[in-house]
């Protein structure tokens, strides 16, 4: 948790030219952003630097998906220009191509009430191996205004030494996306394609026929790899008025509700 001097140079509570020279009789905090190359964590990074990168050490780190868009490495390296900081990789030691199909056939599982596994060992092992290795005092999220319950339950369960840099400028996922559109920079193509977020193409954790149908619109081979891998591990993972199906037994007229957004490396929400 903050100290009280701590908590009133991240409040704003402390002037920056007081807290500037303080620094000169004390060490500097290391602050990591977790940049997931979505628009809210970029926009996280951009605000963090802004406010501390003058008095911490920042260190943006990416945990990269194989997976994941191909336009995701394009935006990230826009993003490192625009930051002007270099983005740091951390990843599984024990699964160094960083691939979810990889996972799923090495755990003959894909998801459920123990949560993904793709998220566990890719995104948060990852992260705690890189927190092993690295001396962190302050992490920040992507955790945007409207996202205020999972900020404050990340703290609870996870880590307490948050800082909500969104949440506390009261800045949503749309203003994120409005930000970057003013600095030029455009978004992944998977958001122009209808999807909610920057994650892997064909998440295991939707159980939305929307979504699912969407992924065989868009990316037909990678839906077609999710039915053959989820039918041989055994994993049904669309749900149709309240039943659990292969994604094989899909209708291209099954529909849910709004495809709603998740985010991997924080929790494992199903959809």
């Amino acid at each position: 948790m903050l100290d009280g001097f701590e908590f009133a140079v991240f409040h704003g509570i402390i002037s920056k030219p007081y807290v500037i020279n303080f620094n000169f009789y004390r060490m500097k905090k290391t602050i990591v952003v977790w940049f997931s190359c979505g628009a809210a964590s970029a926009v996280a990074a951009k605000k963090t630097i802004e406010e501390y990168g003058q008095i911490h050490n920042i260190l943006i780190v990416n945990s990269p998906i194989k997976e994941e868009h191909s336009d995701n490495i394009r935006f990230k390296d826009d993003i490192s220009k625009w930051l002007n900081y270099p983005i740091i990789e951390a990843k599984n030691n024990n699964y160094p191509n960083m691939s979810i199909d990889e996972i799923f056939d090495k755990r003959k599982y894909m998801g459920g009430v123990l949560g993904a596994p793709c998220t566990m060992l890719l995104k948060k092992e990852a992260r705690y191996q890189f927190e092993k290795e690295n001396n962190i005092d302050f992490h920040v999220f992507g955790f945007t205004y409207e996202e205020k319950k999972r900020h404050n339950s990340f703290v609870k369960f996870e880590r307490s030494n948050v800082i909500p840099i969104l949440i506390d400028k009261k800045i949503t996922k749309f203003q994120c996306f409005d930000i970057l559109d003013i600095a030029g920079i455009k978004l992944p193509k998977i958001y122009k394609l209808g999807f909610p977020n920057a994650n892997c193409i064909g998440c295991v954790k939707s159980a939305s026929p929307t979504y699912w149908n969407l992924v065989r619109k868009k990316f037909p081979e990678i839906f077609q790899n999710r039915c053959e891998q989820s039918k041989r591990i055994g994993a049904k993972l669309v749900k149709v008025k309240g039943e659990r199906i292969f994604l094989d037994e899909l209708k291209t007229t099954d529909k849910g509700g709004k495809i709603k957004s998740w985010e991997c490396g924080l929790f494992c929400n199903s959809n």
